[in-house]
């Protein structure tokens, strides 16, 4: 009898591929060494904005923003102006889950960022951050009970975690025995086709401690890398898993995006202000009120570079005709180009939307997409009034250079089609018209 075909994919959030060689560098990682040393370890850019939820979801779709519809964590109401965040239940099209379910493929998925709430599918999905109950972040339902009893840790506590470095390095550990839990659950009995096994503490760590992983004589290097340890023994836990499985299979182990050291934080919606083309009619109440864009705004951001025209067409208090919105535009794309930081550029591109998204969703994009150099964090702020500044991060995303590894030598060029080689792996097109899997009910 013929052997089903296995695709296993690893996820590593955050984790930049130069960042990783030099971790394995030290000796005591071996099993992120394995990876990193083999020639088909290379780096992979991430899709725009350079956001978990983003590239998660066009990983999870084979699908670019345009088509799927997640631009970041959040989005706005074009009538009250209020900001919500986003989760699965926006995702406008199907996933490479729903894809393979049409053909009677069984997918397992643990730890999926932007996957909350869990929707169902044949197989089974634990939905990782953003996921505020664990009770609907699981599927089937039964399995969010088993968990509860092991009690299953979703997402370390960063809020406290980020000015107490112990306490972080604890709730870390939490998470990783949390996964090593749903792995030997979901794992055993080989009954998957598809198994999508993600690791995000990497990307806690570099956000808030950077300097400690980059930095081998930081007093808090020592610690980190003990964490990480554990995490690489865990990795090598999923690659033995692997290796004892029969053929025919393949291994993809990718980051959503890269990181950098930090250098300043640059909220575009006091550069904005400092234009002339934004204002505020009242003092907000937090830091996302964008409740507070008045009528007379020509232009207002969202994180992380999200610049959105105040059009007529568009939002309930907007001011601007489509002529006049497409001149303001270009005038942003070149005085943005030649914003400086200590006499250095900050922007590596300042993008229209329809020159990097198309699809249906390509309506609810952003107009313009701003991509920062390595170090560079793009803040859309309504509280804030210095431009530059540190506001107790020291690590920030990368659109470059996120670790891709796969056992075939595949090179995808971003997040996307990481999801298209798992559809081309089984058979699948993105653009098959097999109906996708849909929970049957009586």
């Amino acid at each position: 009898m013929r052997t089903r075909p296995r695709f296993l994919v690893l996820g590593l959030d955050g984790l930049p591929l130069a960042l990783a060689r030099d971790l394995a560098a030290t000796g005591r990682l071996p099993n992120l060494a394995s990876l990193c040393q083999s020639h088909n370890a290379r780096d992979i850019d991430a899709e725009l904005p350079e956001l978990s939820p983003v590239n998660w979801t066009s990983f999870a779709t084979a699908a670019g923003p345009g088509e799927h519809g997640i631009f970041a964590f959040t989005e706005i109401d074009p009538a009250s102006y209020a900001l919500s965040m986003v989760d699965a239940t926006a995702v406008a099209c199907p996933t490479i889950f729903d894809r393979l379910g049409g053909r009677g493929l069984v997918s397992k998925v643990i730890n999926l960022p932007a996957a909350y709430p869990a929707r169902p599918l044949r197989g089974a999905l634990v939905a990782g951050f953003v996921a505020p109950f664990l009770s609907r972040a699981a599927y089937p339902p039964e399995l969010a009970e088993l968990l509860a009893k092991t009690g299953y840790l979703i997402e370390a506590d960063t809020t406290r975690g980020a000015a107490d470095p112990d306490y972080l390095m604890a709730q870390l550990a939490l998470t990783l025995k949390s996964r090593e839990t749903a792995l030997d659950l979901l794992f055993s009995g080989h009954d998957f086709d598809l198994f999508v096994f993600v690791l995000t503490e990497t990307d806690r760590i570099l956000h808030f401690f950077y300097p400690a992983l980059a930095d081998p004589g930081h007093p808090l290097f020592e610690p980190f890398v003990e964490l990480l340890v554990r995490w690489d023994r865990l990795i090598g836990k999923y690659l033995e898993l692997y290796d004892a499985l029969p053929g025919p299979k393949r291994l993809m182990v990718l980051a959503d995006h890269g990181f950098a050291a930090l250098r300043t934080e640059i909220d575009l919606n006091v550069w904005l202000t400092q234009q002339g083309l934004l204002s505020l009619k009242d003092h907000p109440a937090h830091e996302w009120d964008s409740r507070m864009v008045a009528h007379g705004s020509a232009a207002f951001a969202l994180d992380p570079g999200r610049i959105y025209l105040h059009a007529k067409e568009r939002f309930a208090r907007g001011i601007l005709h489509e002529h006049a919105a497409r001149d303001l535009r270009e005038r942003l794309r070149r005085e943005l180009m030649e914003l400086t930081f200590e006499g250095q550029p900050v922007m590596e591109a300042v993008h229209r939307a329809e020159d990097i998204y198309n699809g249906p969703m390509l309506r609810r994009a952003p107009d313009l997409v701003c991509v920062a150099r390595p170090g560079y964090s793009l803040t859309g702020k309504f509280d804030r009034t210095a431009l530059f500044g540190r506001f107790g991060r020291f690590g920030c995303h990368a659109a470059h250079g996120g670790f891709f590894y796969d056992s075939t030598g595949a090179t995808p060029a971003r997040l996307r089609d990481t999801g298209r080689e798992i559809l081309n792996f089984f058979g699948v097109t993105p653009t098959d018209d097999t109906p996708a899997w849909t929970l049957k009910t009586t």
